[in-house]
């Protein structure tokens, strides 16, 4: 069964919007591991508008299950991430100010740069994940940098899959599979949903963790969130 790590960062877009610290992110957090979460994800940005640096430390000390901390490395996230140490980091190539992450690793360009992070962070014994687009050639450049797993960013997937869901997926199969060949665990994220996942999931029997959260929250609204974690599950299984 591939694992649901869910994402927080929108409930503390909604504790930020407030000075009452409402919704507790780390109680939501605990809630989410009871009612079957298998991992959490926070992203914190520099602007700290939803996740804030703080809560990756008190989260740290709650997550009985897997803290996933995503995020570009910069100083600062850097600095966080080694001195928490969460279960795993994953490193996202987004700009200071980028409204979501659009893009994976050009892990080519960008190799010797990711190689020197990915080794800090191995160090401290976290485990790293690299955000990479289904492109073969960039998965295969992704096991020079040393990381343990990639996550296939997979919004291209989910705006086109109304469209020909077949076509859609057909990049991520071969990334996914590729992947496996070189000994990478697989990870997704990204417009994944309650109507795309489960044909996703299928078809990718690679597949070992999805990330969600904008769509899990959203649905969380009408269904409450133990029942929206359930539903989520199902998919999955």
């Amino acid at each position: 069964m591939t694992r649901l790590s869910v994402n927080i960062n929108k409930v503390a877009l909604i504790r930020n919007s407030r000075a009452l610290g409402l919704p507790d992110i780390v109680k939501f957090a605990a809630d989410c591991e009871a009612f079957g979460a298998q991992g959490i994800t926070v992203h914190p940005r520099p602007d700290e508008r939803h996740i804030r640096y703080r809560d990756v430390y008190d989260l740290k000390k709650s997550v009985t299950t897997e803290l996933n901390v995503e995020g570009n490395p910069g100083e600062k996230f850097l600095e966080v991430v080694l001195d928490a140490r969460p279960h795993q980091a994953t490193l996202v190539p987004d700009d200071p100010n980028q409204l979501t992450s659009d893009h994976g690793w050009d892990t080519i360009k960008h190799q010797n740069f990711l190689q020197d992070v990915i080794g800090k962070l191995k160090e401290k014994g976290i485990r790293v994940s690299i955000f990479v687009d289904p492109v073969v050639e960039m998965v295969e450049a992704a096991v020079q940098t040393g990381t343990n797993c990639i996550e296939l960013y997979t919004e291209p997937y989910a705006s086109q899959y109304a469209g020909g869901r077949q076509a859609a997926i057909a990049p991520y199969i071969a990334a996914a599979q590729r992947a496996a060949d070189l000994g990478l665990m697989v990870h997704a994220g990204h417009d994944l949903n309650l109507q795309n996942l489960q044909y996703f999931a299928q078809n990718m029997p690679q597949l070992h963790e999805v990330s969600i959260g904008h769509a899990l929250v959203t649905d969380a609204l009408y269904y409450g969130i133990s029942n929206t974690i359930s539903m989520y599950k199902r998919l999955l299984a």
